[in-house]
């Protein structure tokens, strides 16, 4: 069982930043992949960034250049850091972690851009 707990979120200006963090409980957190998600009211869940086990990564479209994911092992936590963030970046956004047969999300952190 692999709990997450998301943090950082809140309200920004156009071209503001944050940082997210995720938190994860258990040992198998190393192994894991990590990603973050966002959704808006009426629409699917979609992939924001993802890192493998390794650090490798990737990212959606609309975010590459602006956002990095990172994580820290020996803090079990994953971060992703928010940077030029557009009105169009507002949402929920969940953590996620992928290993073996557990699909674990967060409760979510919401994220607002807005003057």
């Amino acid at each position: 069982q692999v709990q997450l707990v998301e943090s950082g979120g809140g309200l920004v200006q156009p071209g503001g930043s944050l940082r997210l963090s995720c938190a994860a409980s258990g040992s198998i957190f190393s192994l894991a992949a990590m990603g973050w998600y966002r959704q808006v009211p009426g629409k699917e869940r979609e992939l924001v960034a993802a890192i493998s086990s390794g650090d490798s990564t990737n990212y959606a479209n609309s975010v590459k250049g602006r956002f990095t994911i990172s994580r820290d092992n020996a803090k079990n936590t994953v971060y992703l850091q928010m940077n030029s963030l557009k009105p169009e970046d507002t949402a929920v956004y969940y953590c996620n972690a992928k290993l073996w047969g557990i699909n674990a999300w967060g409760q979510g952190t919401q994220v607002n851009v807005s003057s």
